[in-house]
């Protein structure tokens, strides 16, 4: 059986149009309306931006709350439609992972990212396939899943501070 994949991007804003595609696997888009929205339970004690527990029953649900809380749910307008797109919870196959890295070669020549140097499409590129990783590491075991979680953020924070420090710096010297 071979299965055709759907790659978005990672995005938890809602615009306007159809989100641009992405090394992110999501679930097929679903029609919202308000009414749906309206009914959905809050669960009580629940923080925006916090991740559930990992202890307790394991089962698709706990899974899909796991990864919604890591790679947001994201939503967007089309032809006045509200839609949203999760991210997947199927597991990844050996195919699968072989097909994200020829996506990633793809897209990396397509969008003429430099081989070297800084390159914002190359390290979003490689962001978006580390947000894929850690969704298909977090279906297998959501321990390594946070911990890829945090190794990413933690990553980002340093890429963050060096690049306020070279703006500090170039800013000093003009």
């Amino acid at each position: 059986i071979v299965c055709v994949c759907v790659w978005r991007m990672a995005s938890s804003s809602a615009s306007s149009s159809a989100p641009p595609p992405s090394l992110v696997r999501y679930d097929p888009p679903v029609l919202v309306s308000e009414a749906q929205k309206k009914k959905a339970p809050i669960r009580k004690g629940a923080k925006s931006g916090s991740l559930p527990p990992v202890e307790g029953k394991g089962g698709v649900a706990q899974t899909e709350d796991i990864l919604n809380a890591i790679l947001p749910p994201r939503e967007w307008e089309e032809a006045g439609q509200k839609w949203m797109q999760s991210v997947s919870s199927t597991p990844a196959t050996r195919l699968d992972v072989i097909n994200l890295r020829e996506y990633l070669d793809q897209q990396l020549m397509r969008r003429n990212a430099r081989e070297t140097g800084i390159c914002p499409i190359r390290e979003e590129l490689y962001g978006q396939c580390f947000d894929e990783l850690i969704r298909q590491v977090t279906i297998n075991c959501a321990e390594r899943g946070f911990l890829l979680l945090r190794v990413r953020d933690e990553m980002r924070m340093t890429i963050d501070a060096y690049r306020t420090l070279y703006e500090s710096a170039v800013a000093f010297g003009m």
